[in-house]
């Protein structure tokens, strides 16, 4: 089984920046379409940044020109850069894989626990 943890998180002025990782307990050959999602407090789940086995990023609306996602795959770790932080930003950001390839086989819809992300005025 793989387990997803993300790190990161934290406290933040308006307009500071953060970076997010996700790391894999194990190691990763490919993977169909990671991602990080976001809850704020009574709200849904969303999705803010995706990237794709092959490295396409793709964005939610709200966070382009903001937040960068990248991946190190030697590092089996998947990155959330995130600038010009808005209180609007505010949410547990929690890390997604839909399908991953491993040494002991294929797993589908890994969720990792979550890191709060607080951006404060």
């Amino acid at each position: 089984q793989v387990q997803l943890v993300e790190s990161g998180g934290g406290l933040v002025l308006v307009g500071g920046s953060l970076r997010l990782s996700c790391a894999s307990s194990t190691r990763i050959f490919k993977f169909n379409r990671m991602g990080w999602y976001r809850q704020a407090p009574g709200k849904q789940r969303e999705l803010v940044a995706s990237i794709t086995g092959g490295g396409a990023p793709n964005y939610a609306d709200s966070v382009k020109g903001r937040f960068t996602i990248s991946r190190d795959s030697a590092k089996n770790t998947v990155y959330l850069q995130m600038n010009s932080l808005k209180p609007e930003d505010t949410a547990i950001y929690y890390c997604n894989a839909d399908v991953l390839y491993y040494s002991g086989g294929v797993e589908y819809g890994s969720w990792g626990q979550g890191t709060q992300v607080t951006v404060s005025s």
